[in-house]
């Protein structure tokens, strides 16, 4: 995966004004911005506005005072009301960011995105090839900051509108937020007033007349006292249109008619074409966003200078966003309770894990590109890394994140089907990416590309549809392949990303074979025909005794009948194809899926595997994942805001079709590796009744060697821990648990009659928690083993103490030499740390023995036994010798 900083789009459109709703809700801008906010502009400038690489304030101090404008107390009371209004709207977050925590909040560090000058020739005469090349600043055009924009251009001519565009999730957004607020907290002193219009918003009005001072007074009520200033304002008034792909703009005299008064009634984007002639308010300064394929909307005359938004075209953007991003606090929040958040060693070794991932132009380089990604990089490592919030789910991040980038985008606003660009993508981009999946691929020529691009393209409205997409945002989903064999090529942005749109086209039902397309076709037609057809046929029956005609109209029935059956079959086959996916035998020695999905983004230590090698088999273990998560309530829903419902009863037949397959499939014993994929796959669905049913039968569980990340415990409790049925035994040997980890797997350990926790990361304060798991009223452990773990002398005497005497009377093992059977291999133990001294790690090899010579000491001083005692002496001292060959005695 690939990753770096952005407040995505759908945070401008659900960001301002909550007066009336919850903030948590996508309210139009129209509601939004019709009803004035109240609140208090902060005192001092907040740390959200520090500025790095190009800042968008000017080279002085901020200003103080609103210029001679709105010199009076009632306009310059105005004005700092709108700024008050405007800040708190535009400081407000999308459910998507606040989930995550103050991490998420508006006072971290921004990075600016590079931003290209582009000429007019280059962007209406665009390449004919596909649309995926990332472009570098070129030498001739430099690059600009923000604070450059409305500089004179290189002709040393005015620039009064400036044209923004960029490809989705490059950050057009964000970079509108932050100007906004620098602008709020007097930043931006080259403009005395700031009105921001969504062209979103203004779409949504239609053709319903209005004047641009009516436009301005419904959104800002603040400002309906000083709108005839606005006149004589000049250039220190700033329009800025966002989302111009959203409006339909004619600009000939035939369809749009001058005007230049701004209190004289019109459609909104007849005001908006009069604005940018110059027409109307001829000196006011216009900052337009939009996407690559709505330039050509204005016309180039207009436009005093075009800016191409190029996102994180330098690594060391990346990275800055990065070190700043993932150094934030986190919420601090565990999950169950547990309250346990990464500590600042742990955050730096995340950091330089990235940035040394980035150094490598590794294809994740490629990806944190496009700012948006960046944030679900960090959205990613959050969830792997952070406490985990009840509920959320990888799946759940992931569709979160197409809804910040795609919600309520359309592919073409001036094309009739009004379709949603998310459901485009699904359809052609998904077709891609399940065919990789099941092709075992995720390398893709340019004829793959186009061969699912173009499919069954018949009208040249269709063909314009597919220019549209591969413009504005087939960038998203694919990257050209920067790995070295691989030149010529493209990926998914993101590898996730393509099993996660595999997942998607299955579960929407785009995947259809042609007997499937031919079969619904043909029932559908016979299913409207034959009722007319039945009435016809019963009333000939009555007058003529024709024996043929009650089969005929038999016949009728059983059409629809059969292709409702031909859709089951088809459903069972995807499950059983997801099914033999999640449980293949040549992934059951990989790692588990939740660390694949780590070293993805943070790469693996050690070397690389040489070119010339043969490529490692493609691992699709996440494809299953998505599909359970896909079908559950919440990102159902999410789904639907998205243009692309998941219908209640497809769903439940899906989930049938798994479950029937998974029955069959998840007897068999796994490895732990795949064991703890399976429980993940659960936790996606979060469907507990399902879980039940399907994990039944299990009675072991063994997830030994599996690093058990706070994640992880999670995971293990939220599908196990509801259980009813008693765990023969639960093997967590060697998983470095701490004592938040046995917190959160308490409801699991209650189930257990033997626990192993051998070789783990239990320091003294483990104790506690693991005493009052044995005194619990519903514990039904018999025996609880712990081979090295750094428990304290005191903890492992009350733990002894409590064997025996427990509920179930528990058997306690808190020491490697208790026991006769176990001293028999007391010299085996050693001889082996001996014959290994100078090939093993040392450091880890002393950690051991300083543990067991601990073991010993406390064995026997707690033995009565003279025997015993002797004995256990001699194998300290032949520990302590070994410990003097490594450099030094243990503790």
């Amino acid at each position: 995966m690939r990753w770096g900083r952005h407040l995505p789009r759908a945070s401008w459109g659900s960001g301002l004004g909550g007066a009336l709703q919850s903030a948590d809700e996508r309210i139009p801008f129209l509601i939004h911005w019709s009803w004035p906010l109240k609140g208090k502009l902060p005192i001092g400038l907040p740390r959200a506005f520090v500025r790095h690489r190009g800042s968008s304030a000017g080279s002085g101090s901020p200003s103080r005072s609103h210029g001679k404008l709105f010199q009076g107390i009632s306009a310059s009371e105005a004005v700092q009301g709108h700024r008050r209004n405007l800040a708190e709207w535009f400081s407000r977050l999308p459910r998507e960011e606040r989930q995550f925590g103050p991490t998420f909040a508006l006072d971290t560090v921004h990075v600016d995105p590079v931003i290209r000058e582009s000429t007019p020739d280059e962007l209406l005469h665009p390449s004919a090839q596909l649309a995926l090349e990332h472009q570098h600043p070129l030498a001739g055009l430099p690059t600009l900051a923000l604070s450059q924009l409305f500089d004179p251009d290189a002709c040393g001519r005015r620039v009064q509108t400036v044209v923004l565009y960029g490809t989705v999730g490059t950050g057009k957004s964000t970079l509108v937020r932050k100007m906004v607020l620098d602008w709020c907290y007097g930043r931006l002193p080259a403009f005395e007033l700031l009105i921001p219009f969504s062209c979103e918003d203004l779409s949504s009005l239609g053709s319903a007349p209005a004047s641009l001072c009516q436009l301005v007074a419904q959104r800002y009520t603040s400002l309906k006292e000083i709108l005839p200033l606005m006149a004589a304002a000049g250039s220190r008034l700033l329009f800025v249109l966002h989302g111009l792909e959203r409006l339909n703009l004619d600009f000939r005299l035939a369809g749009t008619g001058l005007c230049s008064d701004p209190e004289e009634p019109g459609a909104p984007a007849a005001i908006i074409v009069n604005l940018l002639r110059k027409y109307m308010l001829p000196e006011a300064s216009i900052l337009v966003t939009t996407r690559p394929s709505a330039i050509g909307r204005i016309p180039s005359k207009y436009v005093g200078r075009y800016g191409e938004i190029c996102g994180f075209s330098d690594t060391n953007l990346q990275k800055l966003y990065f070190q700043l991003r993932l150094n934030q606090p986190d919420c601090g929040n565990g999950a169950g309770g547990a309250g346990v958040s990464a500590t600042p060693a742990q955050r730096d070794s995340l950091v330089q894990m990235l940035s040394r991932n980035l150094e490598g132009h590794h294809q994740i380089s490629a990806a944190c590109f496009l700012p948006s990604y960046c944030w679900l990089v960090c959205a990613t490592l959050h969830f792997l890394h952070a406490p985990t919030l009840p509920g959320q789910t990888l799946t759940s991040i992931y569709t979160s994140f197409l809804r910040l980038n795609f919600s309520g985008e359309m592919l073409d606003s001036t094309d009739p089907s009004k379709l949603s660009l998310m459901a485009y993508a699904a359809r052609t981009v998904g077709k891609l990416a399940y065919e990789g999946v099941s092709s075992r691929k995720t390398y893709f020529s340019e004829e793959d590309v186009r061969g699912c691009l173009e499919a069954g393209l018949k009208t040249e409205e269709e063909f314009q549809l597919l220019h549209v997409f591969c413009r504005d945002a087939l960038r998203f989903f694919l990257a050209p392949c920067v790995e070295p064999g691989h030149r010529d090529t493209f990926v998914f942005t993101v590898p996730a990303m393509q099993e996660y749109l595999a997942a998607l086209y299955i579960v929407l039902g785009l995947r259809k074979t042609t007997l499937q397309r031919v079969g619904k076709e043909m029932a559908e037609l016979v299913g409207r025909v034959g009722e007319d057809v039945s009435v016809v046929l019963g009333i000939v029956a009555k007058l003529l005794p024709l024996r043929a005609l009650p089969l005929l109209f038999n016949l009728l029935k059983v059409v629809p009948r059969v292709f409702g059956r031909m859709v089951g079959k088809s459903r069972e086959a995807v499950a059983q194809a997801m099914v033999l996916e999640m449980f293949r035998e040549e992934d059951y020695y990989n790692d588990d899926v939740l660390d694949q999905m780590g070293a993805s983004i943070l790469g693996v230590e050690g070397p690389r595997r040489h070119p010339d090698e043969p490529p490692e088999d493609e691992v699709f273990e996440l494809f299953p994942m998505f599909m359970a998560g896909l079908l559950s309530a919440h990102n159902r829903a999410m789904l639907a805001q998205l243009g692309r419902p998941i219908k209640t009863l497809d769903a439940l037949e899906n989930a049938q079709a798994i479950k029937k397959k998974l029955g069959k499939m998840g007897r068999q014993v796994l490895p732990p590796s795949e064991l703890l994929d399976h429980l993940f796959f659960h936790y996606e669905f979060q469907n507990q009744r399902f879980s039940a049913e399907v994990l039944s039968s299990l009675r072991q569980l063994n997830l030994a060697g599996v690093r058990m990340t706070p994640l992880k415990c999670t995971v293990v409790a939220a599908v196990l821990g509801s259980g009813r049925h008693a765990l023969d035994e639960v093997n967590l040997a060697s998983c470095q648990l701490d004592p938040a980890g046995l917190h959160t797997l308490m409801p699991v350990f209650l189930r257990a009659r033997k626990l192993g926790l051998q070789l783990n990361s239990l320091g003294p304060e483990a104790c506690s928690v693991l005493r009052d798991l044995l005194l619990h009223d519903q514990c039904q452990m018999t025996t609880l083993r712990l081979y090295f773990n750094e428990l304290s002398s005191e903890g492992r005497q009350a733990l002894r103490d409590l064997s025996g005497t427990a509920k179930g009377g528990a058997r306690v093992v808190v020491s490697l030499t208790e026991g006769t059977v176990v001293s028999e291999y007391w010299s085996v133990i050693l001889s082996e740390v001996q014959r290994n001294l100078n090939s093993w790690d040392r450091g880890r090899v002393r950690r051991h023995l300083d543990l067991l010579l601990r073991d010993l000491e406390d064995s026997r001083g707690a033995t009565l036994n003279p025997w015993r005692k002797a004995q256990l002496l001699r194998v300290e001292g032949e520990v302590r010798a070994l410990l003097e060959q490594l450099g030094g005695l243990g503790s």
